[in-house]
């Protein structure tokens, strides 16, 4: 008898279980095109295939900086690559040879990768200082004659370099000194502001002067984040994650690379993706959790033009206030009873469509509280929608109010 009641409990169990398992595991959204939106491991990349089917796993599109010997590998994990190689990157950058030895370098190169549509761009320089920059538009000018349609990677300094460290009067002169000389089909920096439990206002300072330079010059901007801890900055959580993908997508950025996915051997680095000995770490899991809901939003992203980024109730340095805001005029931020009443800080990401629908982003800076939030619009709207960040899908937002993780954001839509 126990046995016929357990086979029929079974029965019941494995006929009810098919649509939440169709619900709950294995969500993998469709992956979007690193020329698209990139997702990038910043540093060299592996040579081992397994490794490199791991960084797909974990949702990333650009394997980072690979070797020509490794180009059919990087492949075969359909990831994409910039190709670094001295052929192209190995300049003092302020006194090239001549024209013709390089250009006969790069005839060499493009032979050897021509074959191989995972090439997405060639390395040249990481940090450069300003003085460097004309260098670097020279061989970039070339690249694009010898190898059509690959970018010249350059990463630029954060806005907390020194004027002597930068090589510029200011930081806004030395990044378009870089557009200037290079042309680049993307602006890339670094920064680096997760200390003693917040995001430094440097972060926001950082993204509204390359927002501002990004869209005078009609090009995108990509965002290299913290994906370790190290020295004396924190250690990866959801939260830290969080911050730094949606207040970049909040600006209008479209790529997003990681310092770093494998763990450095040196000094105290520490919880990366990878840890010194090859295995995953639980930075992996969050990795991939965010890096899933940009494959999510991407398809709505870029459909999108930045018109403004707004903050309250602090502004940080350069930024600029809610108030300012033709769209928003406030935005409602409750947290539950069983915790403290806690003061939010947000900053809100405004967008426009082709068709000039108006859309918004809204990202909780706080990175440890979550709360219930409902915007409060200047002029009246008939109906709001969120983009979800799972299925990418417009649904209804719930009764007006709707709960948003420390440091996440939410995309909406307004009609």
């Amino acid at each position: 008898m126990f046995r016929f009641c357990a086979s029929m409990i079974l029965l019941v169990v494995t006929l009810e279980l098919p649509a939440w398992v169709e619900a709950q595991s294995g969500l993998v959204p469709p992956q979007v095109a690193p020329r698209e939106f990139a997702i990038m491991a910043w540093d060299s990349a592996p040579s081992d295939p397994e490794q490199l089917h791991s960084m797909k796993e974990a949702g990333l599109n650009i394997a980072g900086f690979c070797s020509v010997s490794d180009l059919d590998r990087v492949q075969a994990a359909q990831l994409s690559c910039f190709v670094e190689d001295a052929r192209v990157s190995g300049y003092d950058w302020e006194n090239l040879p001549a024209e013709n030895e390089i250009r006969s370098k790069m005839r060499d190169l493009a032979q050897l990768v021509e074959r191989h549509t995972t090439v997405v761009g060639f390395f040249l320089r990481d940090e450069p200082r300003a003085p460097a920059m004309p260098g670097l538009g020279r061989v970039a000018n070339m690249l694009r004659e010898v190898v059509p349609d690959t970018w010249p990677y350059v990463n630029l300094l954060a806005a907390y370099a020194s004027p002597a460290r930068l090589g510029a009067a200011d930081y806004e002169s030395y990044v378009r000194k870089l557009v200037e000389a290079v042309h680049p089909p993307f602006i890339s920096y670094d920064n680096y502001s997760l200390v003693e439990g917040e995001m430094r206002d440097f972060f926001c300072t950082n993204l509204e002067i390359v927002r501002r330079v990004s869209l005078e010059a009609k090009i995108s901007f990509w965002n290299c984040v913290l994906a370790n801890a190290h020295w004396n900055v924190m250690e990866p959580s959801d939260a830290t994650f969080n911050i730094q993908v949606y207040s970049t997508l909040a600006y209008g950025g479209r790529g997003i690379e990681y310092f770093t996915y494998f763990t450095p051997r040196q000094e105290n680095y520490r919880m990366a993706a990878i840890d010194p000995f090859g295995y995953r770490t639980p930075t992996w899991d969050m990795m991939r959790r965010v890096n899933y809901q940009i494959h999510a939003l991407a398809p709505a992203l870029i459909r999108l033009r930045s018109t403004g980024v707004y903050h309250s109730p602090e502004v940080p340095t350069g930024c600029r206030p809610l108030a300012d805001s033709p769209l928003v005029k406030d935005v409602e931020m409750l947290t539950p009873s069983i915790v403290p009443m806690i003061r939010p800080r947000f900053l809100v990401g405004e967008f426009e469509d082709p068709q000039g629908r108006p859309y918004l982003m809204i990202v909780n800076k706080d990175l440890r509280y979550s709360f219930l939030y409902h915007p409060v619009f200047k002029k009246e709207v008939r109906k709001t929608f969120r983009i979800s960040p799972y299925s990418g899908q417009e649904e209804s937002l719930p009764q007006g109010y709707d709960w948003i993780a420390p440091g996440a954001g939410a995309l909406l839509r307004v009609e």
